[in-house]
């Protein structure tokens, strides 16, 4: 499993083959969620302290500013 990143309990994983658009799989617990790298979330669900948490990740981990 290519796990680029854990913190606060948040399993943050990303498939470098994977299908467009470019996004990340995060889990937390028996919460999962497919967020696209521009913060958009693609599917599944989060509750709402662990997204927000999630989407700093996403504006710290990426050259373009996110939303």
């Amino acid at each position: 499993m290519p796990v680029i990143s854990r913190f606060l309990g948040i399993i943050i994983i990303m498939y470098w083959n994977a299908h467009n658009p470019p996004h990340i799989h995060a889990k937390y617990g028996e919460y999962n969620a497919i967020i696209s790298i521009s913060g958009e979330f693609l599917s599944g669900n989060f509750p709402r302290r662990a997204s927000a948490l999630v989407l700093e990740w996403i504006k710290g981990h990426t050259s373009e500013p996110v939303g």
